[in-house]
């Protein structure tokens, strides 16, 4: 099919060239030499294109567009723009030309500027027929509804049906089908209660009813024009929930609960009745039963041989089973409904590697070792394991955990802990000395051979003191091997960090590790005892340096040792660039006999290294990602 261009240019060469271009394209081309002429042109032939010169003599391209605008809106204007003609273009699309091409003109580029003309006219058309036939249908369908009463009856059902429960919505046809698959008996009830239409199930139990008094089923005052539920319902305004009893098919009576909503008209009166009756038998079975499986899970709940709470993203306890609250303290007793960390530790931030706010960010069940304190303020050793809980959507809304009590085992662990260092250090430490005492040994012996005194002395020498060294760490031993309780003493918390990188420092260097410590000048005082504690964070800096050798990835190794004040003990922070660990490694890191060195370790050391930290009444815990290094953070109290 094809279509009317009006082509305008004051030059005859170009009004041929283009004019035979847009004939081959298929459009029938009225050509004129001016404005006024093209003017005239476009009265007589109403081409739904026009494609004009912006500068002409007289009448330009924009004054043009201008007049033919006024004339037809919808007729699509393109421009043909020389150089320099930028604004007077910019002027031309404030007008509503359809489009502007440079000189000179393509066929490639008049095709696309067409198209788009065409495209334009074409949609313009198909809204039209489309507003207009949905006007029809509207007239159609208004109509429709009108002459049909039982069709508003039911829009309006559907309408009180959404006040009612909430979310029903849409047009209805054929009477009231949307309710034949509920469970309940449905009618609607004029303002002079008679029933205008019931669902199947109200057909099938009680008869057809229609154009009957709805009272007339109901027993005793329900079964009065004034005291019926939907009488009570238009004398209120309001809707009505009330148990009263049903005459059946038989004449029995059974007891139902009755629901009406009402729906009003666009005068805002009553118009019709929505009225939903339920066995009320059915229903209090329902309860029955919702509240024995309340029961049984809440027995659950409360009687699992663990510490059981759900928290909110923000850690606050939301529920809590009986031995929690037994050992914890009733968290509706608290502030705010009670923090977990609260409950748990008494302090004001959350535990190192928290699980629970791990499974808030990745959803998925996390398990972690804590030592939290009970209402008597004695540690107690806990395992604990969270899933999260969501909703509907799928989000997390909530995350259940489940804490053990471990404190026996711990306490065997410990037993376990001091024969294993007694063994370890028997083979280990002892062997050496020994070796070294042979070599004391023979120097004495030499000097009685040789008759050296200087050789005998310095032997008796060498040999008494390793017979200190070996008595000292029999001693030492002794001391793992058996509960010790800590020597506190106040101290300088920044004297303790400082002895602490001295006494690594220099194996890290040596080793071709940078060792980097960063302690703050104000750390205040604690009361610890040093020995224990310094050994602690020693084995933990020294298991920081091996991790750097063992990694080979990156050409440079630091570990960085920090301390740092805050408002109730201090931050000791240990950090290092080395292997990192994986997952699995991190959960197991402080469990007693398990090391990752293999043979080389004993699995002793962090162990022992939580129990100084746990008895300081202090936290400890580690992060750590594969190849990219670990940090550990021990805090203890003042």
């Amino acid at each position: 099919m094809s279509m009317n261009v009006l082509l305008v240019d004051d030059e005859a060469g170009i009004r041929k060239v283009v004019g035979i271009t847009l004939a081959d394209m298929g459009y029938k081309v009225f050509e004129a030499a001016s404005g006024d002429e093209a003017l005239a042109v476009f009265e007589r032939v109403l081409p739904p294109v026009v494609l004009t010169d912006i500068r002409m003599p007289g009448m330009d391209g924009l004054e043009l567009l201008r007049r033919i605008k006024t004339m037809s809106p919808d007729t699509e204007v393109i421009l043909v723009t020389g150089h320099g003609d930028l604004d007077m273009a910019v002027a031309g699309l404030k007008l509503d030309a359809c489009d502007f091409i440079a000189k000179p003109a393509g066929p490639d580029v008049l095709e696309i500027a067409l198209d788009r003309a065409k495209a334009k006219i074409v949609m313009r058309e198909r809204l039209k027929n489309y507003t207009e036939n949905l006007e029809v249908l509207v007239h159609q369908q208004a109509d429709h509804l009108m002459d049909v009463e039982r069709q508003c009856a039911v829009k309006g059902a559907v309408e009180g049906l959404t006040q009612l429960i909430g979310g029903v919505a849409g047009d209805v046809e054929g009477g009231i089908g949307i309710f034949n698959g509920l469970p309940c008996l449905v009618s609607i009830q004029d303002a002079y209660q008679r029933i205008v239409s019931v669902n199947q199930l109200y057909r099938e139990r009680l008869g057809d009813r229609v154009g009957q008094p709805g009272y007339t089923v109901y027993a005793g005052q329900a079964g009065t024009e004034a005291g019926s539920p939907v009488g009570r319902t238009l004398a209120t305004g309001q809707g009505q929930k009330s148990r009263v009893a049903l005459f059946g098919p038989d004449e029995t009576l059974s007891a139902v609960m009755v629901h009406t909503a009402p729906i009003k008209g666009v005068d805002g009166e009553i118009d019709l009745v929505l009225e939903l009756t339920v066995d009320a038998g059915e229903v209090q079975r329902l309860q029955d039963e919702l509240r024995a499986t309340r029961q049984r899970y809440q027995q659950l709940f409360d009687e699992a041989p663990c510490f059981i709470t759900v928290q909110d993203r923000h850690l606050r306890i939301q529920a809590a089973n009986r031995r929690f609250k037994a050992e914890f303290g009733d968290p509706a007793d608290r502030n705010g409904g009670g923090l977990c960390y609260e409950a748990y530790c008494g302090t004001a931030r959350p535990c190192f590697g928290c699980p629970t706010l791990k499974t808030f960010e990745d959803g998925q069940a996390h398990q972690s070792e804590l030592t939290v304190r009970g209402k008597d303020g004695e540690p107690v050793q806990v395992v604990v394991w969270t899933a999260p809980i969501r909703n509907e959507h799928g989000e997390i809304e909530a995350v259940m955990e489940m804490a053990t009590d471990i404190t026996e085992l711990s306490r065997m662990q410990d037993h376990l802990a001091s024969l294993g260092m007694l063994i370890a250090s028997l083979s280990h430490g002892i062997k050496g000395l020994l070796t070294a005492l042979d070599g004391g040994v023979y120097k004495v012996n030499a000097g009685f051979r040789t008759g050296d005194q200087e050789m005998v002395q310095a032997g008796w020498g060498k040999v008494t003191e390793l017979i200190g060294r070996i008595k000292g760490m029999v001693l030492d031993i002794l001391f793992y091997a058996k509960k010790r309780e800590l020597q506190l003493r106040d101290m300088e918390a920044r004297d303790l960090a400082t002895q602490v990188a001295e006494t690594v420092a220099p194996k890290a260097e040596q080793l071709g590790v940078s060792f980097i410590s960063e302690i703050a000048p104000n750390l205040g005082n604690f009361a610890v005892d040093a020995v224990v504690l310094s050994a602690a964070m020693v084995n933990i800096l020294e298991n920081a340096v091996d991790a750097c050798l063992e990694d080979h990835t990156k050409e440079t190794h630091e570990v960085v040792f920090r301390a740092r004040p805050d408002a109730s003990g201090v931050f000791f922070e240990i950090e290092d660039n080395g292997i990192g660990m994986q997952p699995d490694t991190l959960s197991r890191l402080f469990s007693v006999f398990f090391s990752t060195k293999g043979s080389r370790g004993t699995g002793l050391g962090l162990f022992i290294a939580k129990k100084a930290v746990d008895q300081h009444g202090g936290r400890i815990g580690a992060v750590s990602e594969p190849g990219q290094g670990s940090t550990f953070r021990i805090w203890i109290p003042r």
